[in-house]
């Protein structure tokens, strides 16, 4: 995969730009993609830029009968001073990689996919909306092409990426959402692939999701074994608070086994929590102990805690909306309050989220911001 091959090929049919006050998520799109063919024979081809528009596949496509695809989700976000930035992109390219592997997919230059991606987003750079809160999604998405029925590892594929721009999660302010504990379905099992970002993961969780609206729920809380271990919040990393003895406040996530996403804003959150607790890093708005811990927890360890009193917020991160605070969780017919402040959030989600939000947006210096144009 070499950026100096990339050939582009420009609109003569520019679309009008959607006002940034109508964008739904996922429904507009730029201009422009970004197209990279790979053969078992010769590798990968020339990347192209081109104008956006439909792909060509035959029927037999093995996407389209053996779920041979994975995607990304990144953003590209517009600062105060006009520059342009992506957040933590290093960490979407290694997924990436290991998800491509995963299901014999072939791999990439990952530094390379980057620089490809930055032209494109420098491209149509005019799409990414200017007002607060807003960014460009982009969805760089790998799929198999081989022409032939039967269940094997392709030997053609194609990578693509596509653009969208969209506003903020929360347009009126934080709104927590309340959860379906879930354990008629689950999302994952040991030895699966929920550790990756693949298509096949994601469309048999449409009718639990469907289900738990029915229910009044906005998301499911996907629980794990007779133990009813908490795994992810619809598609996002799940993190809970709790409150010990002495005082300190005990941030908790599931541990990578096998089962649970490797999230960016996951590990983001956990860097940032864990230098606030070793004295490196100080997050603003947060006081007193916290310990940091990956470890299993199960339902009635969080309704032991809501009944005691110890249960101090829990809440959803992933790159669609950062922090994602949760105010109940339906469970086994009843409802298990979770407490959250006036603002919709809580003592360390806030200050998370701050943080997070300001480095993506330039407005606090972070390596992690990555620059794409001046």
């Amino acid at each position: 995969m070499s950026p100096s091959k990339l050939e582009i090929t420009r609109t003569i049919s520019p679309k009008p730009l959607t006002p940034s006050a109508s964008l739904v998520f996922g429904k507009t799109f730029t201009d422009h993609m970004l197209t990279i063919p790979w053969e078992m024979n010769s590798g990968w081809g020339s990347p192209r830029i081109t104008p956006y528009g439909p792909l060509s596949l035959e029927p037999s496509a093995t996407v389209l009968h053996y779920a041979q695809t994975l995607f990304e989700g990144m953003k590209a976000y517009r600062h105060d001073d006009g520059k342009v930035s992506l957040f933590r992109p290093d960490m979407n390219m290694k997924r990436m990689n290991t998800s491509a592997r995963r299901i014999a997919l072939p791999t990439f230059d990952g530094g390379a996919l980057l620089e490809l991606i930055k032209q494109l987003i420098r491209l149509d750079n005019h799409w990414i909306p200017k007002e607060p809160g807003h960014s460009l999604y982009i969805r760089p998405t790998l799929i198999g092409t081989q022409r032939a029925i039967g269940v094997n590892p392709p030997n053609e594929a194609l990578l693509f990426v596509i653009c969208s721009p969209v506003g903020p999660y929360y347009p009126d302010g934080f709104k927590p959402v309340a959860l379906y504990g879930t354990s008629e379905y689950i999302r994952a099992a040991p030895g699966g692939t929920g550790a990756y970002k693949l298509g096949v993961n994601y469309a048999p969780g449409v009718m639990p999701q469907k289900i738990a609206a029915e229910r009044g729920y906005v998301q499911n809380l996907w629980l794990h074994g007779p133990e009813h271990y908490l795994t992810e919040v619809g598609t996002m990393n799940l993190f809970v608070v709790f409150r010990l003895p002495d005082g300190t406040l005990e941030l908790v996530t599931p541990p990578l086994d096998g089962m649970i996403l490797p999230g960016v804003t996951r590990d983001s959150v956990l860097s940032l929590a864990r230098d606030h607790s070793a004295g490196k890093y100080q997050l603003p708005g947060l006081s007193g102990q916290l310990r940091v811990t990956e470890r299993p927890v199960t339902m009635r360890e969080v309704q032991d805690a809501s009944q005691s009193g110890t249960l101090v917020e829990l809440f959803g991160a992933g790159t669609a909306a950062v922090i994602s605070p949760v105010d109940r969780v339906g469970y086994q017919g009843q409802d298990i309050i979770i407490p959250t402040e006036a603002d919709g959030m809580g003592p360390l989600s806030r200050p998370l989220w701050t943080e997070l939000v300001g480095r993506q947006t330039g407005k606090i210096p972070s390596d992690w911001s990555v620059l794409v144009s001046e």
